[in-house]
């Protein structure tokens, strides 16, 4: 159980103001703030009480900071990131861009987050198309599921990269090549992996991939990212018309001087108020810190955490989603039956904070987490589920 794996980065608990009596495994849930995005998110929230030194240019300054870094996360650049308040944000606007026609199908993941369903479902019911479900892989291999799924009928595919109750991993690479093949358009709901998990446009080419920043990229909630594919950033309509968006919107005194042209790149996607005086800097400064540590480095981190868990599960009536298929951050133990009350009873009593989604357990840690906290939450299920 021993976290001494190549470029192993040591645990980070300083930099979070988390008890030391506290075993926070939950960072799919949300995640908490370290210190420094605290710091900035203050700082930024102070400046509100003196708007007279508040310069027309902090308003594209702060948003320009914070899409540079973002742009690092997907391997794009900072023309392609779109800032967005949450994940549903941005799927209702690939949703709202991407074509379909009646008779054509939708396809996503059987148990696929809310969020990532709902704005699909309606533009099906608009196009009078249909909804196409991959089922649940009994051997977990998500790829295979979606890839046998896939056909010149299917003309999105909505998918996450780690889906929320199993922890699997999808081969985004592959499926965006057999979706090029079917003439099938790629979006992406990257929420749990973004800034655990390395990803890249440059290798998996989606027309859209979304992320909220308060899970895996530690930031704080309402503010999100979008990457936009540069074929619709000179045609996409943005979900919302706002000022900040439009080519003439640097120039306050000129704003009465209405334009139908936007700011370059994915800019018009933006949400209204995106210069988040308080949001963008916290974001930012978590956004940096993970960048600092390397996303590869988290992943690693994370999966020693993990693994012990994984290979003791069996042993207490638990499966583990097939190491093969998962991804090492994310770990989804399912029972047979529901999860027993008295063991969530026990963890909370002993500090142990974990999520119950169905019929798994689901144990998420992260830098902050250690060794010791992973002995004991696992000491608490071998006593209650023998």
């Amino acid at each position: 159980m021993g976290l001494d794996q190549t470029r192993m980065i040591p645990c980070q608990r300083h930099l979070f103001d988390i008890p030391d009596h506290i075993a926070y495994l939950n960072c799919a849930y949300m995640s908490p703030l370290m210190r420094s995005a605290i710091t900035a998110g203050e700082e930024g929230l102070a400046r509100k009480s003196r708007p007279w030194e508040i310069r027309a240019e902090d308003f594209f300054n702060s948003s320009e900071e914070f899409r540079t870094v973002a742009a690092r996360m997907f391997d794009a650049t900072r023309n392609d990131i779109a800032i967005i308040p949450s994940a549903s944000y941005g799927i209702s606007t690939a949703a709202l861009n991407l074509p379909i026609s009646r008779g054509q199908n939708i396809l996503m993941l059987d148990e696929q987050f809310p969020s990532n369903v709902y704005p699909w479902r309606r533009l099906a019911h608009e196009k009078q198309a249909s909804i196409a479900m991959v089922p649940w892989p009994e051997d977990g291999d998500w790829t295979a599921a979606v890839l046998r799924e896939l056909s010149d009928r299917i003309a999105i595919a909505a998918l996450p990269n780690v889906p929320w109750t199993s922890g699997g991993v999808l081969d985004l690479a592959r499926i965006s090549e057999a979706c090029r093949r079917n003439g099938t358009a790629l979006a992406l709901d990257l929420t749990q992996s973004l800034g655990a998990l390395p990803f890249s446009v440059k290798q998996v080419q989606p027309d859209f991939a979304i992320a909220a920043n308060y899970k895996w990229l530690l930031g704080p909630y309402s503010i999100g990212v979008m990457y936009v594919a540069p074929k619709w950033q000179q045609q996409g309509r943005p979900l919302e018309e706002n000022w900040i968006q439009r080519e003439n919107a640097r120039d306050f005194s000129g704003l009465i001087q209405y334009v139908d042209g936007y700011e370059p790149g994915a800019r018009r996607f933006d949400m209204g108020e995106r210069s988040n005086f308080t949001l963008l800097p916290a974001a930012r400064a978590a956004m940096e810190q993970i960048l600092t540590w390397g996303i590869e480095e988290i992943s690693a981190y994370c999966g020693a955490l993990t693994k012990p868990l994984a290979e003791a599960a069996p042993a207490v009536g638990l499966t583990p989603w097939p190491e093969k298929f998962r991804a090492p951050h994310y770990l989804c133990l399912r029972t047979r039956t529901q999860v027993p009350a008295d063991l969530m009873e026990r963890l909370q009593k002993g500090h142990i904070f974990i999520s119950v989604r169905g019929s798994s357990l689901r144990i998420t840690p992260h830098v902050y987490n250690s060794k010791a906290e992973i002995e004991k939450l696992l000491y608490v299920m071998e006593e209650t589920l023998r």
